[in-house]
């Protein structure tokens, strides 16, 4: 089980909130369960694909529970794992996810969540997001917004629900209905654009906050139709229909213990304690690190039934709307501990260098 973490955290620490710590106090081990599974890591920095895991398999075994905790920290490790042609359904899916962020140590206040443009009453349930094109189409989500200000295709990186307080730890999306081509999704490495910071950039920014922004989710409401979610949505610090927050520009990932840049496209309006102009000339930097660095992204072509898993804390994603015919998945995100950063953990290069001196013997 994870490590409980003490009530006398560091007062070194930025950001957090005393309702939403995470319950480990030091990163994740893993314990070698998956070995007996084929994988492949796609890139060095970020993406592993294994090959046999069947997610309907694993939650009817008996050793589950450490199963899920070792994909949860391969996943905080490698960014997002993707498991091929899975035969499992959207409930299956929500038992998964609760596993498996209850493994990686999430709050005992978190859940999953629930997204505020989820239709009450849904069949699928609170919990189940439907990536639709169709809906997309309607004017619908994120997509549509950025459509509005940009007709850049890097407009639209993002980390899945960064304007709630306590925000996504990991997702889980199959797909299983695709375009004749196109419709691929791609993913970007936080510890990788981190580790690209020079040592005084990356301490400035250390200090620093910023302001993660989803009122236009209002609006996309009443397009559809649909009331916004008001209500608590998977965690006692998401509720009301504000949806904004404050985050660390620089996080800690408790289940690595590695840094990672956490602002985003999508949701991040603002630097917090310096001027605008400033905060716009350091968004676009950190931005253009994500977009214009192809060797820290994975670039992820579907196939009937695919899923993906990633760790929001430390990565980015962006879907690419290449495509006329009918995509359409179904999505779940889990809550983890309210954003942090402790600088005492250290960046993703630093501390696989430590372990490599270590295995050798150095």
């Amino acid at each position: 089980m994870p490590t409980v973490i003490e009530e006398s955290t560091s007062p070194s620490l930025v950001g957090g909130h005393s309702e939403a710590r995470p319950r480990v106090s030091r990163p994740l081990e893993y314990s070698g369960s998956l070995d007996a599974y084929q994988r492949q890591d796609l890139t060095p920095v970020i993406g592993t694909e294994f090959e046999g895991i069947q997610v309907a398999d694993i939650l009817q075994l008996s050793d589950r529970d450490r199963l899920i905790r070792d994909l949860a920290v391969t996943t905080s490790t490698r960014g997002v794992v993707f498991l091929r042609n899975q035969d499992v359904t959207p409930q299956q899916m929500r038992e998964f996810a609760e596993i498996l962020t209850r493994e990686a140590g999430c709050p005992e206040s978190s859940g999953l969540h629930v997204h505020p443009l989820t239709e009450e009453g849904s069949e699928l349930g609170d919990q189940i997001s439907v990536i639709s094109s169709e809906k997309q189409k309607k004017g619908g989500g994120l997509t549509h917004q950025l459509s509005d200000v940009s007709r850049f295709a890097s407009a639209g990186w993002h980390t899945d629900i960064s304007f709630e307080r306590a925000p996504s730890d990991y997702a889980m999306l199959k797909i299983h209905t695709l375009p004749e081509t196109g419709g691929d999704t791609l993913w970007a490495s936080g510890y990788e654009i981190y580790d690209r910071l020079s040592p005084e950039m990356a301490v400035f920014l250390e200090r620093l906050t910023a302001t993660h922004d989803a009122s236009f989710f209002h609006d996309e409401a009443r397009r559809l139709g649909n009331p916004l979610r008001k209500g608590t949505r998977g965690s006692p610090l998401n509720h009301g229909d504000e949806l904004t927050a404050i985050h660390p520009v620089i996080r800690t990932n408790p289940v690595t213990g590695w840094k990672s840049v956490y602002v985003n496209k999508g949701f991040t309006k603002r630097i917090n304690g310096v001027t605008k102009d400033e905060s716009d000339v350091l968004l676009q930097y950190l931005f253009n690190l994500v977009t214009q660095n192809h060797d820290a992204q994975i670039r992820f072509k579907w196939r009937k039934n695919d899923v993906a898993i990633w760790d929001n804390r430390s990565t980015w994603h962006c879907a690419t709307y290449d495509y006329a015919e009918m995509r359409t998945g179904d999505r779940v995100c889990s809550l983890g501990e309210a954003p942090y950063l402790d600088p005492h953990s250290q960046s993703r290069k630093q501390a696989l260098l430590q372990r490599a001196i270590m295995n050798n013997g150095v």
